[in-house]
């Protein structure tokens, strides 16, 4: 007797359907993320040690700048800190769920592989956002002031800030199958985006092979919006160009602009790469 063969309905790729992918991605990720109470102490104890260990060391040695504190000019790279680990130990999931096959449960879906990648950035920058947010509730404690505009400020800025951070994270992880390779590349690649950020000194008067390679680094267009933003609340009477291109001052909305470019094209690339992965 022969059996008729089970049809089973896929549904239709419809814009509503990409955005209920993007959610659940982005919902697992929050799920994982608020489950790893030590992933969420370990990423904000590094910049701490940075802020008030190294910051008040560094300060009793070296003079202060028109009277600001060492601690107040680093807390908005060490923001930046806290939402650069986050962001790309968010991204790393991807290379753990492809390690142990969960990757190609998620990829049989009748889904569009974009729609995978964009809900694993909305995570990593949720994810990023809050622990800069955390780090920023510190900030009475180096002298800057809250406000309503600064805080709306500081929240916008780190929104693209982890974006981009996680979209470059995730173009990297793209393709690695195992997570030892991608620890690896990622000890080689974070703390030169993170040092050469100008996230711990000032970007005038460096010598001039390391000022190419500060304004090469696509992280400093994202630190210097942020303490251009806090300096002015905190310290408007101190003297801070922020990145110059020779003689001339980038303004914020440039420096915003080639954020959101980064992440738009590490992003585009990472969607290419994944598209052929297998």
């Amino acid at each position: 007797m022969s059996v008729a063969p089970a049809f089973t309905a896929v549904p239709a790729r419809t814009f509503r359907n990409e955005l209920r992918a993007i959610k659940i991605v982005w919902h697992r990720d929050m799920i994982r993320f608020l489950r790893d109470k030590p992933r969420i102490i370990s990423a904000l104890l590094q910049p701490m040690l940075y802020l008030f260990v190294l910051g008040s060391g560094l300060g009793a040695a070296v003079p202060r700048a028109s009277g600001v504190d060492l601690r107040m000019f680093m807390f908005p790279g060490v923001m930046a800190m806290a939402v650069l680990f986050t962001c790309f130990f968010s991204a790393g999931s991807m290379v753990w769920d492809r390690e142990f096959g969960f990757m190609r449960e998620m990829l049989v879906a009748p889904v569009n592989r974009s729609a995978i990648l964009v809900g694993k950035c909305c995570g990593g920058a949720t994810v990023g956002t809050f622990q800069g947010l955390v780090m920023f509730a510190v900030a009475g404690l180096v002298g800057v002031p809250y406000s309503p505009a600064l805080m709306i400020g500081v929240f916008a800025e780190l929104v693209l800030l982890s974006f981009a951070i996680t979209a470059l994270a995730v173009m990297i992880s793209a393709r690695i199958r195992s997570m030892q390779a991608f620890m690896a590349l990622v000890q080689m690649l974070m703390m030169p985006l993170f040092f050469l950020s100008g996230a711990l000194f000032p970007l005038a008067g460096l010598p001039g092979w390391l000022t190419l390679l500060t304004r090469l680094d696509p992280l400093t267009y994202a630190v210097d919006p942020i303490r251009r933003l806090v300096l002015a609340h905190a310290a408007p009477n101190m003297p801070f160009a922020g990145v110059t291109w020779r003689a001339w001052i980038v303004p914020t909305w440039l420096e915003l602009a080639l954020v959101a470019a980064t992440a738009l094209l590490a992003l585009g690339v990472a969607i290419v790469q994944f598209r052929r992965a297998d």
